[in-house]
Order: C-alpha cells, then sequence, then structure tokens
C-alpha cells in the first residue's frame, strides 16, 4: 500500500509529462547530479508536510509543499526556463486534486538560483502547496 503523499508526488509528476522543452527527464527526488544532455529537466520533491488532527473527526490534515525544480543552461537560465515554467504551472493547475488524492492545490511561490559556469545555469523551484486528508491510523486511506 502507498500513503497518499506518495501517491499525489507520482501523481504530479505523471502530469508533468509533455512539458514543454522537458520530454521525459523528469525525475522523483533525485540527488545526483544531471548530465548535459539531460537539461533541461525537472525534479519532483517533497519539502515538508504539516498535519493537523480534526478534533471533530478522525482524520489528518495534511499541508505538503512540493517543489518542481526547473534545472536548465544557456545564457540567461530564467529566461531559458520561462517556458518550461509557464507549461508546468498550466498541467499542475489542472489536475487541483491530483487524480482525487488530494482536495487542494496552489501556487506558493519561485524562487531563482543562477550559478556561472562555463555555460551559466539555474535552477528555478516552483513550489506549490498540496492539501489532502487522511485517516489518523492510516496514511494510505481516505476518511
Amino acid at each position: 500500500m502507498t500513503t497518499r503523499r506518495e501517491s499525489i508526488l507520482a501523481r504530479i509528476r505523471t502530469n508533468l509529462t509533455g512539458t514543454t522543452n522537458v520530454g521525459t527527464r523528469i525525475y522523483r527526488s533525485r540527488v545526483e547530479p544531471l548530465a548535459r544532455g539531460e537539461l533541461p529537466s525537472l525534479v519532483v520533491e517533497p519539502i515538508s508536510d504539516v498535519c493537523v488532527q480534526l478534533t471533530s473527526a478522525p482524520t489528518l490534515d495534511w499541508t505538503m509543499t512540493v517543489r518542481v525544480a526547473v534545472i536548465v543552461r544557456g545564457d540567461i537560465p530564467d529566461q531559458v526556463a520561462d517556458p518550461i515554467i509557464e507549461s508546468l504551472h498550466a498541467k499542475i493547475m489542472a489536475d487541483l486534486t491530483c487524480n482525487g488524492f488530494a482536495y487542494d492545490v496552489q501556487p506558493t511561490g519561485v524562487s531563482f538560483d543562477l550559478q556561472e559556469a562555463d555555460q551559466p545555469s539555474g535552477v528555478i523551484s516552483c513550489d506549490f502547496v498540496v492539501k489532502y486528508r487522511t485517516q489518523v491510523a492510516n496514511l494510505a486511506a481516505a476518511p
């Protein structure tokens, strides 16, 4: 059995298939460096997951921050990333329930980390808050 958290992350990754200029270079929580031939790429990873127990029901309300990192190379990395960000945003916002595993998805911000190298590169992080609910004693089950 898979937790709702993992189901949501898997669904986001699936929804990002076909993102502009990325193709299939979409990874889940990748920690090893990307080769030049693997760029541009997306990395989907959880940043935090906080819960509150509802006293009126035996459920947990979760608020998970998910980051989609856009990794690019180019003379102006944020400009190279822009059509990718536009595409990924539209894809995530088109499925606000992550196929029924969540009850809301909202963007919370974008941050830019631009680096000088033999060719300038950038990691542009797009953060989203995903709200979902589980049973108190079962992280895989809906309430």
